[in-house]
């Protein structure tokens, strides 16, 4: 059995430069997971439609393995969130065939599905990802430790890899590389707005919802319904998790990040 844990949208994403690459600042979330379990036998897919059939069999081919071995794969988070299922699920698969993740891993993962998430790395939350290239843009310094609120809300949004519709985030990447809890708390707010702006949806809650429950600020997924609130660590989120079910968020959860 191998687990791969996903993320919950971005702390920030979009152009660098009208005509730069599209990057991201992922977050990582330890709550939302992809779980892959391989036995022999005739190749078959059973469990999460995260990934279907046809990338199985691209992933088994660009590892260079047969195509045989009945699999499961179960997910923890929504098709279409931006929690990084389809990511997630194939380096869940690979891993239960007992291949280690690596740039060469997700150098294929991108192949496959025409982006990615950077998923394989230990603290992604200090990696700018390109993520239509599959590579590391730069590296950033550790960010502070902040919990998030959040959940999902409105409709799922599967990543098309040739949308390039994002707005210009190239002051915010140089924010973030020098920043405390309430600027990285600003940085992932001023991103989710642009993006929402630009994008939708039209009457996205969590904006007013950060306000009403005193949190430090907002992340969105980019593409995809995760929404969540930032708050400092050991601040009390009972109100907020109460005040996101009332909202009709649904797959709740509550974690820490940075650090």
């Amino acid at each position: 059995m191998m687990r791969v844990t996903g993320h919950f949208g971005e702390i920030l994403q979009g152009r660098l430069g009208p005509d730069g690459p599209l990057a991201l600042v992922t977050c990582p979330c330890p709550t939302l997971w992809a779980e892959a379990l391989v036995t022999p036998g005739p190749l078959s897919l059973q469990g999460s439609r995260a990934v279907g059939r046809g990338r199985l069999v691209a992933l088994l081919r660009g590892l260079g393995l047969p195509l045989r071995g009945r699999f499961i794969l179960r997910c923890a988070m929504p098709l279409g969130g931006g929690a990084g299922a389809s990511t997630a699920g194939l380096l869940a698969l690979a891993g239960a065939l007992g291949v280690e993740a690596s740039p060469a891993l997700m150098s294929l993962v991108r192949r496959i599905e025409g982006a990615s998430d950077p998923l394989v790395f230990r603290a992604a939350e200090r990696v700018l990802w390109a993520s239509r290239e599959g590579r590391v843009l730069a590296h950033l310094p550790p960010l502070p430790r902040f919990q998030v609120v959040g959940g999902f809300w409105g409709q799922g949004q599967r990543t098309d890899a040739r949308d390039m519709a994002f707005a210009d985030v190239s002051d915010l990447v140089d924010r973030l590389r020098s920043c405390d809890l309430a600027g990285l708390a600003a940085v992932a707010s001023a991103s989710a707005g642009r993006c929402l702006t630009l994008r939708g949806p039209k009457g996205d809650p969590t904006e007013a919802l950060a306000a009403r429950f005193g949190a430090l600020g907002w992340l969105v997924a980019h593409t995809g319904s995760a929404r969540g609130l930032i708050f400092a660590p050991g601040m009390d989120t009972d109100a907020a998790l109460a005040g996101l079910r009332a909202a009709g968020f649904c797959k709740i959860t509550r974690f820490s990040a940075g650090g």
